[in-house]
């Protein structure tokens, strides 16, 4: 917990980015019938039935110090689809940075093995090398900063009815350019000395 705390408590520095990041599924719901549109004085409505169709995935890409974030829509959250996303991190977004400091959960998908899995060695060995990975604790997602992102992504944008995975993008990338324009971020106030404090119970008892 400490050591992703005190990443956060690093300045920005264009040569060491850190971005925060994290995946989830989302469901493809359609409609049964057709909603009826907004009229003067009613709302639109939309039947209680409906029909699944499937699920996608979304990972989050979040810089909290550049005011960013990209989504990503993918069928599935393998060991090769994070590695891509490692790649698509170190050149195609941040191509100039030295090392890319990434914040994530311990999934057994996030791990340098997956760039191995999915790369020639030469090639993950490369990837690697950008990245600084940090890993919040079991049960500690919470110290993501991309977790509250996803917050916000889905109260704006996924509190819909989303029927095939090119309408997700569609409404994903729109919610993105928005959040990016406005310079939207994440004010960061828990420190170490708070989790110390606060979180007192989680740390070993040393007696005398």
């Amino acid at each position: 917990m400490e050591d992703v705390l005190d990443v956060y408590c690093q300045p920005a520095d264009p040569a060491y980015p850190l971005v925060c990041f994290d995946e989830t599924s989302v469901q493809l719901i359609g409609e049964v019938t057709a909603p009826l549109p907004a009229e003067p004085g009613q709302v639109a409505r939309y039947d209680a039935e409906y029909v699944r169709n499937g699920t996608a995935n979304l990972f989050m890409f979040f810089a909290p110090l550049d005011n960013w974030r990209h989504v990503k829509v993918t069928d599935r959250r393998t060991r090769r689809d994070w590695a891509e996303c490692m790649r698509e991190l170190v050149d195609v977004h941040f191509p100039q940075a030295t090392r890319i400091r990434v914040v994530e959960d311990n999934l057994n998908t996030h791990t340098p093995g997956s760039l191995y899995e999915a790369f020639a060695p030469a090639e993950a060995k490369r990837i690697l090398s950008r990245l600084d990975l940090h890993y919040t604790p079991k049960h500690g997602s919470w110290l993501n900063m991309a977790e509250i992102e996803f917050s916000a992504l889905s109260r704006q944008c996924l509190d819909q009815r989303l029927d095939d995975q090119a309408k997700l993008e569609g409404q994903v990338t729109a919610w993105e350019k928005r959040r990016n324009d406005a310079q939207a971020t994440v004010n960061w106030r828990f420190t170490t000395d708070d989790a110390r404090i606060k979180l007192k119970r989680l740390y070993p008892s040393i007696e005398d």
